[in-house]
Order: C-alpha cells, then structure tokens, then sequence
C-alpha cells in the first residue's frame, strides 16, 4: 500500500464512520515540533506515533505502533513491561514502513496492518483535539481524542516517558 493508498484509506474510514475532521495543507515536514508549529497547535496535542519491535520470547516478535502526546518520548521500559518482554526497540526503518504503509514522519496514530497493534498512552486521550501527519509530510488531520479512541480502538496504557514540556 502507498502513501497515497495510506491516506485514502485514513478518509474513507473517517468519511463512513462520519467523523467530523479537519484537513490542514502546509509545508512538508515530519519533526513533531516543527509541524506543531506550522499547524498552530501545542506539541501535547501531536500524536507521535513510533513503531517499536517487542521481542516476548525468543520466538516471539511483536510489533507495536506506540502513540503518545507529542511533547513526550516512548517509554520503551513502559512498552516491554506492558507486554511481559525481554526488549522492546524501534523496528527498522524498512519494517516501520512496510507495517505502517507510510515513511517516518507522516505515520498515523491508526493501524491498517494486523500485525501492528496500537498503543496510546491515556495523557493523549485527554487531549480535545489529535493532530497528526496524514500520511502525507504536506497534510495534516485533526480530530477529537473521542473520536480516535472510537475508531483506533487503542489498547490505553502509560507509555510515555518524561514529564510534559511547557509551552
């Protein structure tokens, strides 16, 4: 699945579930704070969204796309706890993109693969309104928090590390 694929994917969801979002154009660009900033947001309102690889076992891999407020960092301690692992660690470049059907920096906080499973830390459920890249480093969506617990159907757990900048 393309970029472009990702992103029609990502509106038609929207659109059938008749969520209420916003699209934002800007110049193309991936850093969290720097599309904050472009978007007129706080960073706190971003999701950030990382692909982590959890090694359970010796056998067994799972992959986790980890979603948290953009002002804060992956708790990778977090993460292999939460699943009972002997290490969690960002997945390879070629397997965040393969799993995440976008390059980095325009990654969404939703999974279209079944083998990726999101994780959202609860601080960025509190937040009323979720800004994210659409798949795109040029475009940006915007949703409330209710609606992308709605439809991501997030497993909610404390990954975030790091206390939240101010802004």
């Amino acid at each position: 699945m393309s970029d472009h694929d990702t992103y029609d994917h990502l509106i038609t969801l929207l659109d059938s579930e008749g969520v209420d979002y916003r699209l934002l154009d800007h110049a193309p660009e991936g850093a969290t704070d720097a599309v904050s900033a472009l978007r007129g947001h706080p960073p706190s309102q971003a999701a950030k969204c990382i692909v982590l690889r959890v090694k359970v076992d010796r056998r067994t891999t799972r992959h986790v796309l980890a979603v948290v407020p953009g002002d804060r960092r992956v708790d990778l301690d977090a993460v292999r706890a939460l699943y009972g692992a002997r290490y969690a660690g960002f997945s390879d470049p070629a397997t965040a993109e393969r799993l995440a059907r976008s390059v980095p920096g325009t990654v969404l906080p939703f999974s279209f693969d079944p083998g990726l499973e999101v994780v959202a830390d609860p601080e960025l459920l509190t937040q009323p309104a979720l800004y994210f890249n659409a798949a795109r480093l040029d475009r940006s969506l915007c949703l409330s928090a209710a609606d992308y617990e709605r439809l991501a159907k997030p497993r909610v757990a404390r990954i975030a590390a790091g206390a939240a900048a101010s802004v």
